[in-house]
């Protein structure tokens, strides 16, 4: 079918007049006149009488109006479906939390984004980042909260938060006790709780470095979350650093939180993508997500 052709007739029908609609089409009368007729030859049947004063549709001619008129409407719909889609309007979001940082900027960032494209599906979960990386990698997520440095020269990384990294002691150590800020010369023979360095390979080295720069850290338990991290350190089996936001949501009871001497340690938070493979609503996600400057810290080794 001729879409032109019935978006010709369509409006003829409306107007029932050949001058009117030709004008209202921007073209040429004549011009109209012959789609006219190539639609009727086309059909087999005459959709058009006309008259003294214009024209007037035929009883076929008033059900191929109806039939037009919903068909260009459809036609309409899609099109703009389709343009949304393109623009990332519309369709679907696959978008992972880190567990380090749910909460916070992560949780505001896409609930805002739900209120602002409502016609996007967000489908949410959550990992640890090298889970998240080798989902993106994989084409099963569209974004994911990240902790960087990542060394994945294929995905793109937008640092969106900066917040200091604290450290966890138990109540009874001596560390718990004084004021102002612990010296690091003080925290290098400590045993040490942190999480499987698989879970982030970049966080857990940027870590490392900033609170033990001159020598790897005494590890004696890892645990694979933040919660169970502090209530390993509430049990005493050791000192670990924590993200300030994490901390402030669990408040373990008999863990006590102690800020370190400068250089201030802080990790920072990424929204990661696939360029390659993104859809365009990816695009709109960043959109609104703020941009911190990177630091060599945060840097991507290529």
């Amino acid at each position: 079918m001729d879409l032109r052709r019935m978006r010709y007739f369509s409006v003829l029908a409306e107007e029932l007049n050949f001058t009117r609609a030709a004008r209202r089409l921007r073209v040429a009368q004549p011009a109209l006149s012959q789609q006219i007729q190539a639609l009727e030859r086309q059909l087999g049947v005459r959709l058009v009488e006309r008259t003294s004063r214009g024209c007037t549709l035929t009883p076929i001619g008033r059900g191929v109006a109806e039939e037009a008129r919903q068909l260009l409407h459809q036609v309409a719909e899609a099109d703009r479906r389709i343009t949304a889609v393109a623009r990332g309007q519309q369709g679907s979001l696959r978008v992972a939390y880190t567990r380090s940082a749910r909460g916070g900027v992560c949780d505001t960032l896409m609930s805002e984004f739900r209120e602002r494209h409502p016609r996007v599906e967000v489908a949410l979960q959550t990992g640890w980042t090298a889970h998240n990386v080798g989902e993106l990698l994989a084409g099963r997520l569209d974004a994911a909260f990240v902790r960087p440095p990542l060394d994945v020269p294929e995905l793109a990384c937008r640092i969106i938060a900066e917040e200091e990294l604290l450290l966890a002691v138990p109540s009874g150590h001596p560390l718990a006790h004084g004021r102002g800020r612990v010296d690091r010369s003080r925290i290098g023979d400590e045993p040490v709780v942190l999480w499987p360095r698989a879970n982030g390979p970049g966080m857990h080295a940027s870590i490392t470095g900033q609170l033990w720069p001159d020598r790897p850290p005494r590890i004696v338990r890892e645990e694979p979350d933040d919660e169970q991290l502090l209530l390993a350190v509430a049990a005493g089996h050791g000192i670990a650093p924590i993200p300030e936001g994490r901390a402030r949501v669990f408040r373990i009871p008999g863990v006590s939180l102690r800020r370190l001497t400068r250089p201030v340690p802080t990790v920072t938070l990424g929204l990661a993508h696939n360029p390659r493979t993104a859809p365009p609503a990816v695009q709109l996600l960043l959109a609104m997500a703020p941009r911190l400057p990177t630091s060599p810290a945060t840097t991507s080794t290529r």
